[in-house]
């Protein structure tokens, strides 16, 4: 364990000590001059001796001298500073999440939610769990478009991510487009870990940039690219309208998937490939991801100690003797006149 370090927050404070000792000696002068009383027969009190009592009234003053360094004391604010410091540097990565908005991920093999809610769903929870990531995210069907620039703001992140819905641009799966799209975004950022991570359910059928060309752009940055390919493949229920009695009607669909190019650009990247059957899995993967990864400083934010006050003690013993002194004072060592 670190030992302790003490110090005073108000030093200043201290230099009312120097009072403390005329305390005293007002103490003294007062008693001098305090008026006695006479009597014509003060050989009988002589002969009875003083007592106890008369000694005892100087430990009145002295409480109140040592009350009064205690507050002194208690007023310069004596701390214990933890010799543990904790770095504040903030640490984080650039992320920019590549998201499928095409038709097929209205498929229902992750029942009772289709792909999109699913993948929404672990996306929110993912940005619930980030502190310190710069995170962008790009959305993406027959093209591709920058839903959310690099920040900080995962409040207005995960809401901009719960409004995701499909049939809103033209359908299709650009992966190429997505990909390149995200690359320009972390193009100019200064952080050491950059990635991209692709959320997509199928094989590339649209755009105007090949996956592999925008793997190609990826390599020249420096920029690994993470890519899920979500859901189980082969024939899987796909919502076809409504029947007579307005529930959804489903039919089985083969929707073609391309893992060995998501593999590739993953594998030339640098980055993983990861398969999500199911909510768990893509959730682990997301994990996994985040683990893989080098964080670097993106701000510079010092260093800060723990401090504890200790002057509630000092305060409490400064008031007692001091009402004890009054106390003793008004009572037991009463003098008269």
């Amino acid at each position: 364990m670190p030992n302790d370090l003490h110090n005073f927050n108000s030093p200043q404070a201290l230099w009312l000590l120097l009072g403390v000792p005329f305390i005293l000696g007002w103490a003294f002068i007062e008693r001098k001059r305090r008026a006695v009383l006479r009597f014509s027969a003060a050989g009988a009190l002589v002969a009875g001796g003083r007592g106890l009592r008369p000694w005892l009234t100087w430990l009145l003053p002295v409480m109140r001298a040592l009350g009064v360094t205690l507050a002194i004391i208690a007023l310069a604010r004596p701390q214990e500073r933890d010799s543990r410091v904790r770095d504040l540097s903030v640490e984080g990565i650039d992320i920019m999440i590549a998201f499928d908005l095409s038709t097929s991920m209205e498929a229902a093999d992750f029942r009772p939610q289709n792909r999109l809610h699913v993948a929404k769903d672990v996306l929110v929870e993912f940005l619930g769990g980030r502190s310190n990531d710069r995170i962008g995210l790009v959305v993406f069907s027959g093209g591709a478009y920058t839903q959310a620039p690099l920040t900080l703001d995962y409040g207005v992140l995960k809401e901009v991510v719960k409004q995701l819905r499909t049939r809103v641009l033209e359908d299709g799966t650009a992966i190429g487009d997505a990909l390149a799209t995200s690359l320009n975004r972390l193009r100019d950022s200064d952080a050491k870990s950059r990635v991209v991570v692709l959320i997509t359910d199928g094989d590339n059928n649209a755009g105007k940039i090949s996956p592999l060309d925008a793997a190609s752009m990826a390599q020249a940055l420096k920029i690994p690219i993470y890519a899920i390919l979500v859901g189980k493949g082969g024939k899987v229920p796909f919502p076809s309208g409504q029947d007579l009695f307005g529930n959804t009607a489903w039919r089985d669909v083969d929707i073609p998937v391309n893992p060995a190019l998501l593999q590739t650009i993953a594998r030339d990247t640098g980055g993983q490939f990861y398969r999500a059957t199911d909510r768990e899995s893509l959730k682990k993967g997301l994990q996994e991801i985040l683990d893989s990864l080098e964080r670097t400083k993106l701000l510079d934010g010092g260093a800060s100690a723990t401090y504890r006050e200790d002057f509630h003690d000092l305060l409490f013993w400064a008031f007692a003797l001091i009402a004890a002194e009054l106390l003793l004072r008004a009572t037991v060592f009463r003098v008269f006149p």
